[in-house]
Parts: C-alpha cells; sequence; structure tokens
C-alpha cells in the first residue's frame, strides 16, 4: 500500500496542535482522543484514520496528485509509537503523575513536530532502521 507523503505532513500539523493544548490543559481525555486516533491508522491503515480522512476529503482534492508516493508501513509504524507514547501520558495524567504524562506528550510532540514542519518522520526512521538490523530469512 502506497500513501501520499502530505497526508502525513498534514496529520503531523493536527497532531501537533493536539499535542500542544494538551501539554498546555492536561487535559489527558484530549490525549486518550488523539491516542485513539493513532490507533486507528494502526489498525485499520493510514487512510482510514481520522485525521487522513480529512485530508483526503477536504484538502488533497485542492493539491492535485501527489508528484510520489511512498511506502505506508513505516509511518504507519510511526503512529504504532505514538500510540505508546500517548498512552503513557494518559497513564501519567489519569494518576496524578504529571511528569510522567507531561514528558511522554513532549516526546510525541517533538516528533510530530519534526513531521509537520520539516518532513522528518522519526517513527519511519526507527522503522527502517529495525528492517534493517533484522536478520531476513532465508527462502527455499
Amino acid at each position: 500500500m502506497q500513501v501520499d507523503p502530505r497526508g502525513q505532513r498534514f496529520s503531523a500539523i493536527l497532531t501537533s496542535v493536539v499535542l500542544v493544548v494538551v501539554l498546555v490543559t492536561s487535559s489527558w481525555p484530549l490525549l486518550a482522543a488523539q491516542a485513539v486516533v493513532f490507533l486507528i491508522g494502526v489498525v485499520l491503515g493510514l487512510r482510514s484514520a481520522p485525521y487522513g480522512l480529512v485530508y483526503q476529503v477536504l484538502v488533497r482534492p485542492r493539491l492535485g496528485p501527489p508528484k510520489e508516493l511512498e511506502p505506508e508501513a513505516p509511518p504507519r509504524f510511526a503512529q504504532g509509537v505514538g500510540t505508546a507514547f500517548a498512552l503513557v501520558g494518559v497513564v501519567g495524567y489519569a494518576l496524578g503523575i504529571p511528569a510522567l504524562g507531561m514528558t511522554a506528550t513532549a516526546f510525541a510532540l517533538i516528533a510530530a513536530f519534526l513531521n509537520a514542519a520539516f518532513g522528518l518522520c522519526l517513527g519511519c526512521e526507527a522503522y527502517l532502521l529495525i528492517r534493517r538490523l533484522t536478520p531476513r530469512r532465508a527462502t527455499s
């Protein structure tokens, strides 16, 4: 499956806004909602994720076709990493450990911002590194 990389950056912009609001308000329910957004992308695919749907309906028709597509697996893995950080943040805020909630949210925000502003997907890079370091099975 191939995806439009502009959609990933659009999603990262929305994610960054949500995570900034979480850091300002310490709203663990909002962070939980963001975790669900991430999780939908992991389980159902990026095109079925809420931000992906918004991009497909409202933004992509105004931009025209992308110049290139990219494999879905790396950004989908990145959504899984985002899910993990968001869930740790939810647990921190919900259990009254705001330092844990803020730290996990800040890490997720840094990753989302780097993708939104510079097109650098840390989770995607981690996926590629893991793939390179994992020995391949011999096929017979």
